[in-house]
């Protein structure tokens, strides 16, 4: 951040950096003293805040091996620190000198506060605008934010009439074909309602009214709708996406011959991070929490980074707030909805919807992710779950479980599919073998902590995020 226009006192926000490795804020107008927490950094490295306005007295960063770490020249007000830095001895007086620098700081200070009570009096008008009625806030959003841009007509061309060498993907409710826009060039994805599918209509409002009201980085981006009729004077729905060139998750953990996509450990712990956010801010940074009710692999859209962004919101929920923890929600009744596999058993016995339903799903994809098994497959069909064939195995047995694919090169992938699901014995050191063990362990356990039949006994997406942060953590830290 060095050479900008920053001014003010050193930012606070630093304080919770505190695996910072660097920081260089040089060549900018910061000013005041330098905060004393600096001095606990324990993994700082290089420190640079030369050519500021700094003063007072430089506080004990004795963690630092040698000066030269620390930069602090051309800040006229600083004194005291180190020897090493030959700075002044500080005065008893401090760094105030006089009424010329009090008059000065008068100067500073007054359109300071005035600024603030500006800014508090915006922030208070704010406030109370944002709690009117949502259904005004709503209405003002569907009117002014979704002007339709794209015609018919215009989708029929860029996807060559809807053909099938654009057909990228089929859902419950409608086609997915990729697009050219031919005005601007982008490449899109367009997703087509088979308005004769009984749901469909329903499902496409409710989208709309979901991601219209929604932004994260995981989550899917909609670009436009389109509500129109078509050649045959038909009704026409279609909503417009970003292009996911990586396809959707479930492609990547069951690859078929001829389609090698691999996912090694640290890739499949990225996406599972990555769903994890896009659920816990729908859960609890939405104005009303939002229940996605359909999340299963072929629903978690990667892109050209392998980031992954949650899509296919035709079956969302929005949740009254006295329903966020509770299973027994009386607010919203629905016929079960999902899909075979990661429905929350609880949506089978006439529960109403919950977050704690979508940790459910959460918990069967994440066993899904890391034993390569989906909840449909054939081995359980006598019965048993995939929570319960990862319950049997956990802790010890762990990489008996764990997908082979997982640890293999692509050629060895394709190896592999055509001869054998199991890892040849001695394909791997024991040391490497216990350090994988070591990270699966956690793991499978949050996929348990998720996946049990009980709602009360699950965890949050909030848990689950901060659980997934410090296994990733600890494979980095590990790796190097």
């Amino acid at each position: 951040m060095a050479g900008n226009s920053f001014q003010g006192s050193f930012p606070l926000s630093f304080e919770a950096l505190r695996a910072l490795d660097e920081v260089d804020l040089s060549r900018n107008k910061l000013s005041r003293m330098i905060p004393q927490y600096l001095g606990h950094f324990l993994f700082l490295k290089k420190l640079n805040l030369s050519f500021n306005d700094f003063e007072g007295d430089v506080p004990n960063l004795g963690l630092f091996a040698n000066a030269s770490a620390i930069s602090v020249v051309g800040n006229k007000g600083l004194c005291g620190g180190m020897p090493k830095l030959q700075l002044p001895r500080c005065s008893k007086k401090g760094p105030h000198r006089g009424g010329k620098d009090s008059a000065s700081s008068i100067r500073i200070i007054l359109p300071i506060v005035i600024l603030t009570i500006v800014v508090i009096s915006c922030l208070v008008t704010i406030f109370f605008w944002t709690r009117r009625p949502r259904k005004r806030a709503l209405a003002a959003s569907s009117s002014n934010d979704w002007q339709l841009r794209i015609s018919y007509s215009e989708l029929f061309r860029s996807t060559n009439g809807f053909s099938e060498d654009n057909l990228v993907g089929l859902g419950s409710f409608g086609s997915v074909y990729k697009a050219v826009l031919q005005a601007s060039e982008t490449v899109v994805a367009v997703k087509v309602l088979n308005l004769q599918q009984r749901g469909a209509s329903k499902s496409f409002a409710a989208e709309c009214e979901t991601l219209k009201n929604i932004r994260h980085r995981n989550l899917l981006k909609i670009l436009t709708v389109c509500s129109s009729i078509d050649f045959e004077r038909k009704e026409f729905n279609a909503l417009v996406y970003e292009f996911m060139p990586n396809g959707n998750l479930d492609e990547w953990l069951h690859p078929r011959i001829g389609q090698m996509k691999p996912l090694n450990l640290i890739q499949r712990l990225n996406i599972a991070f990555y769903v994890a956010a896009a659920l816990e801010y729908l859960h609890f940074d939405c104005e009303t929490p939002i229940i996605h009710c359909d999340l299963k692999p072929s629903n978690v859209l990667l892109d050209k980074d392998m980031t992954a962004h949650v899509g296919a919101f035709g079956l969302a929920q929005f949740l009254s707030e006295r329903s966020i923890t509770s299973s027994n929600s009386q607010s919203i009744s629905i016929q079960l909805k999902g899909s075979i596999g990661y429905v929350p058993p609880e949506y089978g016995m006439g529960a109403q919807v919950s977050i704690l339903g979508d940790t459910f799903s959460y918990g069967i994809l994440l066993l899904e992710m890391f034993t390569g098994k989906s909840p449909t497959n054939d081995m359980f069909k006598d019965g048993r779950s995939l929570h319960e064939f990862a319950t049997a195995a956990w802790p010890e047995r762990v990489m008996e479980i764990a997908d082979p694919l997982m640890f293999l090169e692509e050629e060895e992938v394709r190896n592999e599919i055509q001869v054998s699901p199991i890892i040849p014995q001695g394909s791997r050191s024991g040391n490497a073998e216990e350090k994988i063990k070591e990270s699966l362990v956690p793991i499978i356990h949050i996929g348990l902590s998720c996946s049990d039949l009980l709602p009360r006994n699950r965890i949050t997406m909030m848990d689950v995020g901060n659980k997934l942060h410090a296994v990733r953590d600890s494979i980095l830290r590990k790796s190097k």
